[in-house]
Protein backbone atom coordinates (compact mmCIF):
# COMPACT_ATOMS: atom_id res chain seq x y z
CA UNK A 1 0.00 0.00 0.00
CA UNK A 2 0.73 3.53 -0.67
CA UNK A 3 -0.07 7.16 1.12
CA UNK A 4 -1.21 8.36 -2.95
CA UNK A 5 -2.92 11.20 -2.50
CA UNK A 6 -6.60 10.93 -3.87
CA UNK A 7 -6.22 13.89 -6.30
CA UNK A 8 -3.22 12.59 -7.43
CA UNK A 9 -4.41 9.05 -8.43
CA UNK A 10 -7.14 10.98 -10.40
CA UNK A 11 -4.99 11.81 -13.62
CA UNK A 12 -3.62 8.09 -13.17
CA UNK A 13 -7.12 6.71 -13.17
CA UNK A 14 -7.97 8.57 -15.99
CA UNK A 15 -5.00 7.96 -18.28
CA UNK A 16 -6.04 4.23 -17.81
CA UNK A 17 -9.36 4.46 -18.83
CA UNK A 18 -7.98 5.91 -22.13
CA UNK A 19 -4.72 4.18 -23.11
CA UNK A 20 -5.91 0.53 -21.91
CA UNK A 21 -9.73 0.38 -21.84
CA UNK A 22 -10.34 2.11 -24.32
CA UNK A 23 -13.28 4.69 -22.79
CA UNK A 24 -14.85 7.29 -25.06
CA UNK A 25 -13.66 10.66 -24.08
CA UNK A 26 -17.12 11.87 -22.22
CA UNK A 27 -17.09 8.48 -20.11
CA UNK A 28 -13.25 9.51 -18.87
CA UNK A 29 -14.86 13.38 -18.70
CA UNK A 30 -17.68 11.45 -16.21
CA UNK A 31 -15.49 9.67 -14.09
CA UNK A 32 -12.90 12.14 -13.53
CA UNK A 33 -16.00 14.59 -12.46
CA UNK A 34 -17.19 12.20 -10.19
CA UNK A 35 -14.12 11.30 -8.66
CA UNK A 36 -13.12 15.17 -8.32
CA UNK A 37 -16.52 15.61 -6.41
CA UNK A 38 -15.81 12.93 -4.01
CA UNK A 39 -12.06 14.42 -3.54
CA UNK A 40 -13.47 18.15 -2.47
CA UNK A 41 -16.31 16.57 -0.25
CA UNK A 42 -13.98 14.16 1.57
CA UNK A 43 -11.24 16.82 1.80
CA UNK A 44 -14.12 19.40 2.88
CA UNK A 45 -15.07 17.00 5.06
CA UNK A 46 -12.25 15.92 7.32
CA UNK A 47 -10.55 19.48 6.59
CA UNK A 48 -7.40 17.70 5.00
CA UNK A 49 -6.65 16.09 1.84
CA UNK A 50 -7.08 12.60 1.62
CA UNK A 51 -5.10 10.16 0.57
CA UNK A 52 -6.30 6.80 -1.25
CA UNK A 53 -5.87 4.23 1.51
CA UNK A 54 -7.59 5.97 4.26
CA UNK A 55 -11.03 5.72 2.36
CA UNK A 56 -13.08 3.12 3.63
CA UNK A 57 -16.53 2.01 3.43
CA UNK A 58 -18.06 4.42 6.01
CA UNK A 59 -16.87 7.98 3.99
CA UNK A 60 -18.37 6.38 0.85
CA UNK A 61 -21.31 5.60 3.11
CA UNK A 62 -21.23 9.37 4.60
CA UNK A 63 -20.65 10.74 0.30
CA UNK A 64 -23.74 9.06 -0.87
CA UNK A 65 -26.27 10.20 2.10
CA UNK A 66 -24.46 13.63 0.88
CA UNK A 67 -26.10 13.62 -2.45
CA UNK A 68 -29.31 12.06 -1.38
CA UNK A 69 -29.77 14.71 1.34
CA UNK A 70 -28.98 17.66 -1.65
CA UNK A 71 -31.37 15.71 -3.82
CA UNK A 72 -29.61 13.68 -6.11
CA UNK A 73 -31.62 11.61 -8.10
CA UNK A 74 -31.14 8.06 -7.80
CA UNK A 75 -29.50 7.17 -10.96
CA UNK A 76 -26.82 9.47 -10.64
CA UNK A 77 -25.90 8.29 -7.16
CA UNK A 78 -25.91 4.78 -8.60
CA UNK A 79 -23.31 6.41 -11.29
CA UNK A 80 -21.15 7.80 -8.43
CA UNK A 81 -21.01 4.49 -6.90
CA UNK A 82 -19.71 2.81 -9.53
CA UNK A 83 -17.43 5.13 -10.49
CA UNK A 84 -15.81 4.77 -6.75
CA UNK A 85 -16.31 0.99 -7.57
CA UNK A 86 -13.72 1.17 -10.65
CA UNK A 87 -11.50 3.39 -9.69
CA UNK A 88 -11.02 1.63 -6.41
CA UNK A 89 -10.92 -1.50 -8.00
CA UNK A 90 -8.17 -0.06 -10.12
CA UNK A 91 -6.27 1.14 -7.19
CA UNK A 92 -6.35 -2.81 -5.24
CA UNK A 93 -5.02 -4.35 -8.88
CA UNK A 94 -1.71 -1.58 -8.79
CA UNK A 95 -1.42 -2.08 -5.33
CA UNK A 96 -2.22 1.26 -4.02
CA UNK A 97 -5.43 0.09 -1.88
CA UNK A 98 -5.25 -3.03 -0.01
CA UNK A 99 -9.29 -2.96 -0.46
CA UNK A 100 -12.15 -1.80 -2.74
CA UNK A 101 -14.09 0.44 0.10
CA UNK A 102 -16.73 0.92 -2.63
CA UNK A 103 -17.68 -2.92 -3.20
CA UNK A 104 -19.93 -3.82 -0.40
CA UNK A 105 -21.96 -1.21 -0.69
CA UNK A 106 -25.70 -1.61 -2.22
CA UNK A 107 -26.33 1.06 -5.29
CA UNK A 108 -29.84 2.82 -4.98
CA UNK A 109 -33.16 0.38 -6.31
CA UNK A 110 -33.70 1.87 -9.86
CA UNK A 111 -36.83 1.61 -12.45
CA UNK A 112 -35.72 -0.21 -15.20
CA UNK A 113 -35.88 1.65 -17.91
CA UNK A 114 -35.67 1.26 -21.83
CA UNK A 115 -33.95 3.04 -24.32
CA UNK A 116 -36.32 5.64 -26.62
CA UNK A 117 -37.28 3.16 -29.38
CA UNK A 118 -37.21 4.33 -32.99
CA UNK A 119 -39.64 2.16 -35.57
CA UNK A 120 -38.30 0.93 -38.64
CA UNK A 121 -39.36 4.14 -40.76
CA UNK A 122 -38.21 6.83 -38.01
CA UNK A 123 -34.64 5.18 -38.17
CA UNK A 124 -34.88 5.80 -42.85
CA UNK A 125 -36.27 9.05 -41.98
CA UNK A 126 -33.45 10.23 -39.88
CA UNK A 127 -30.47 8.66 -41.55
CA UNK A 128 -31.78 9.73 -45.54
CA UNK A 129 -30.33 13.16 -45.06
CA UNK A 130 -31.54 15.22 -48.29
CA UNK A 131 -28.58 17.47 -49.96
CA UNK A 132 -25.55 17.22 -51.78
CA UNK A 133 -23.56 20.21 -49.30
CA UNK A 134 -20.34 18.63 -47.70
CA UNK A 135 -22.46 18.61 -44.45
CA UNK A 136 -25.36 16.90 -45.93
CA UNK A 137 -23.34 14.36 -47.28
CA UNK A 138 -21.44 13.53 -44.27
CA UNK A 139 -24.38 13.52 -42.37
CA UNK A 140 -25.80 10.96 -44.10
CA UNK A 141 -22.51 9.07 -44.01
CA UNK A 142 -22.48 9.52 -40.71
CA UNK A 143 -25.86 8.27 -39.52
CA UNK A 144 -26.06 5.68 -42.35
CA UNK A 145 -23.16 3.75 -40.85
CA UNK A 146 -24.20 4.08 -36.98
CA UNK A 147 -28.11 2.38 -37.64
CA UNK A 148 -26.30 -0.09 -40.33
CA UNK A 149 -23.35 -1.17 -38.11
CA UNK A 150 -24.76 -0.52 -34.30
CA UNK A 151 -21.57 0.78 -33.27
CA UNK A 152 -20.82 3.45 -30.62
CA UNK A 153 -20.49 6.85 -31.19
CA UNK A 154 -16.59 6.50 -29.99
CA UNK A 155 -16.23 3.98 -31.91
CA UNK A 156 -17.41 5.58 -34.91
CA UNK A 157 -15.32 8.23 -34.56
CA UNK A 158 -12.75 6.59 -33.97
CA UNK A 159 -12.29 4.88 -37.11
CA UNK A 160 -10.19 5.42 -39.74
CA UNK A 161 -9.77 5.26 -43.45
CA UNK A 162 -8.25 1.88 -43.66
CA UNK A 163 -10.38 0.40 -41.56
CA UNK A 164 -13.32 0.69 -44.25
CA UNK A 165 -13.56 -1.83 -46.88
CA UNK A 166 -16.36 -0.36 -49.13
CA UNK A 167 -15.88 -3.81 -51.28
CA UNK A 168 -16.46 -6.34 -48.90
CA UNK A 169 -18.73 -3.94 -46.90
CA UNK A 170 -17.35 -4.56 -44.01
CA UNK A 171 -15.55 -2.23 -41.03
CA UNK A 172 -12.95 -2.79 -38.18
CA UNK A 173 -13.96 -1.72 -34.79
CA UNK A 174 -11.57 -1.49 -31.81
CA UNK A 175 -13.96 -1.35 -28.72
CA UNK A 176 -14.07 -1.26 -25.04
CA UNK A 177 -11.18 -2.71 -23.54
CA UNK A 178 -9.20 -2.50 -27.43
CA UNK A 179 -11.17 -5.29 -28.30
CA UNK A 180 -11.06 -5.93 -31.98
CA UNK A 181 -14.25 -6.94 -34.33
CA UNK A 182 -15.50 -6.71 -37.76
CA UNK A 183 -18.61 -5.47 -38.46
CA UNK A 184 -20.67 -5.58 -42.09
CA UNK A 185 -22.74 -3.05 -43.54
CA UNK A 186 -25.73 -3.00 -46.28
CA UNK A 187 -25.64 -1.31 -49.41
CA UNK A 188 -27.36 2.20 -48.37
CA UNK A 189 -24.63 3.09 -45.72
CA UNK A 190 -22.12 1.90 -48.55
CA UNK A 191 -23.45 4.09 -50.80
CA UNK A 192 -23.32 6.56 -48.18
CA UNK A 193 -19.98 6.42 -47.24
CA UNK A 194 -18.75 5.81 -50.99
CA UNK A 195 -20.05 9.00 -51.49
CA UNK A 196 -18.96 11.03 -48.44
CA UNK A 197 -14.89 9.39 -49.36
CA UNK A 198 -15.06 11.41 -52.95
CA UNK A 199 -15.84 14.85 -50.87
CA UNK A 200 -13.87 14.00 -47.87
CA UNK A 201 -10.92 13.81 -50.34
CA UNK A 202 -11.44 17.54 -51.68
CA UNK A 203 -11.13 18.75 -48.19
CA UNK A 204 -7.33 18.18 -47.85
CA UNK A 205 -7.66 16.14 -44.56
CA UNK A 206 -5.24 16.11 -42.29
CA UNK A 207 -5.26 12.50 -40.80
CA UNK A 208 -6.64 9.33 -41.72
CA UNK A 209 -9.99 9.57 -39.93
CA UNK A 210 -12.80 8.52 -41.67
CA UNK A 211 -14.92 11.10 -40.86
CA UNK A 212 -13.13 14.70 -40.35
CA UNK A 213 -14.71 18.64 -40.26
CA UNK A 214 -13.83 21.33 -42.76
CA UNK A 215 -11.16 22.07 -41.51
CA UNK A 216 -9.85 18.08 -42.42
CA UNK A 217 -9.53 17.37 -38.98
CA UNK A 218 -10.78 13.94 -36.75
CA UNK A 219 -14.73 14.62 -36.27
CA UNK A 220 -15.70 14.68 -32.41
CA UNK A 221 -18.34 12.18 -31.32
CA UNK A 222 -20.15 15.75 -29.77
CA UNK A 223 -20.17 16.69 -33.31
CA UNK A 224 -22.30 13.55 -33.86
CA UNK A 225 -24.45 14.08 -31.19
CA UNK A 226 -25.02 17.53 -33.14
CA UNK A 227 -26.32 16.00 -36.07
CA UNK A 228 -28.23 13.63 -34.62
CA UNK A 229 -30.14 16.57 -32.23
CA UNK A 230 -30.44 18.81 -35.49
CA UNK A 231 -32.00 15.50 -37.93
CA UNK A 232 -34.06 14.64 -34.94
CA UNK A 233 -35.58 18.61 -35.24
CA UNK A 234 -35.13 18.57 -38.87
CA UNK A 235 -38.05 15.32 -39.33
CA UNK A 236 -40.09 16.91 -36.61
CA UNK A 237 -39.37 13.66 -34.04
CA UNK A 238 -40.85 13.92 -30.72
CA UNK A 239 -38.82 12.34 -28.56
CA UNK A 240 -35.07 11.89 -27.30
CA UNK A 241 -32.94 10.41 -29.68
CA UNK A 242 -28.96 10.03 -29.34
CA UNK A 243 -26.25 8.04 -31.44
CA UNK A 244 -27.02 5.21 -28.89
CA UNK A 245 -30.85 5.04 -29.69
CA UNK A 246 -29.50 4.15 -33.52
CA UNK A 247 -27.48 1.83 -32.14
CA UNK A 248 -30.87 0.66 -30.11
CA UNK A 249 -32.70 0.46 -33.04
CA UNK A 250 -29.99 -1.90 -34.71
CA UNK A 251 -30.01 -4.84 -32.52
CA UNK A 252 -33.93 -4.11 -31.76
CA UNK A 253 -34.26 -4.68 -35.67
CA UNK A 254 -32.30 -7.06 -36.56
CA UNK A 255 -33.96 -9.11 -33.91
CA UNK A 256 -37.38 -8.24 -34.79
CA UNK A 257 -36.56 -9.59 -38.40
CA UNK A 258 -35.49 -13.30 -36.83
CA UNK A 259 -31.48 -12.13 -36.43
CA UNK A 260 -29.54 -14.78 -33.35
CA UNK A 261 -29.25 -13.09 -30.50
CA UNK A 262 -25.82 -14.30 -29.88
CA UNK A 263 -25.03 -13.02 -33.22
CA UNK A 264 -25.93 -9.81 -32.49
CA UNK A 265 -24.40 -9.70 -29.34
CA UNK A 266 -21.24 -10.29 -31.19
CA UNK A 267 -22.17 -7.53 -33.61
CA UNK A 268 -22.14 -5.21 -30.92
CA UNK A 269 -18.96 -6.04 -29.25
CA UNK A 270 -20.82 -7.02 -25.67
CA UNK A 271 -18.97 -9.71 -23.40
CA UNK A 272 -22.17 -10.39 -21.79
CA UNK A 273 -25.41 -11.67 -23.60
CA UNK A 274 -27.46 -9.92 -20.51
CA UNK A 275 -26.34 -6.70 -21.76
CA UNK A 276 -27.40 -7.69 -25.34
CA UNK A 277 -30.73 -8.63 -23.91
CA UNK A 278 -31.32 -4.97 -22.34
CA UNK A 279 -30.82 -3.30 -25.59
CA UNK A 280 -32.85 -5.83 -27.91
CA UNK A 281 -36.26 -5.17 -26.11
CA UNK A 282 -39.32 -6.74 -28.46
CA UNK A 283 -42.42 -4.87 -28.07
CA UNK A 284 -45.66 -6.89 -26.74
CA UNK A 285 -47.05 -6.15 -30.23
CA UNK A 286 -44.51 -7.96 -32.26
CA UNK A 287 -44.29 -10.76 -29.88
CA UNK A 288 -48.06 -11.29 -30.36
CA UNK A 289 -47.28 -11.12 -34.36
CA UNK A 290 -44.61 -13.66 -34.06
CA UNK A 291 -46.77 -16.09 -32.33
CA UNK A 292 -49.80 -15.94 -34.34
CA UNK A 293 -47.75 -16.23 -37.57
CA UNK A 294 -45.71 -19.01 -35.86
CA UNK A 295 -48.44 -20.54 -33.81
CA UNK A 296 -50.37 -23.33 -35.43
CA UNK A 297 -53.64 -22.91 -32.98
CA UNK A 298 -52.77 -19.32 -32.81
Amino acid sequence: MTDLPFAEAIPRFARHLDRERNASPHTVRAYTRDLEQFERWARDELQRPVACAEVDHLLVRSFLAHLHHHGLKKSSAARKLATLRTFFRYLAREGIVERNPARALLSPRLEKRLPAQLEEGEAAALVEVPGDTAGAVRARAVLELLYATGIRCAELVGLDLPEVDLEGRLIRVLGKGRKERVVPFGQAAAGAVRAWVAVRDTLGPREDALFVTRAGHRLSDRAVRRLVSQRVRAISLERRVSPHTLRHAFATHLLQRGADLRAIQELLGHASLSTTQKYTHVNARHILEIYKKAHPRA
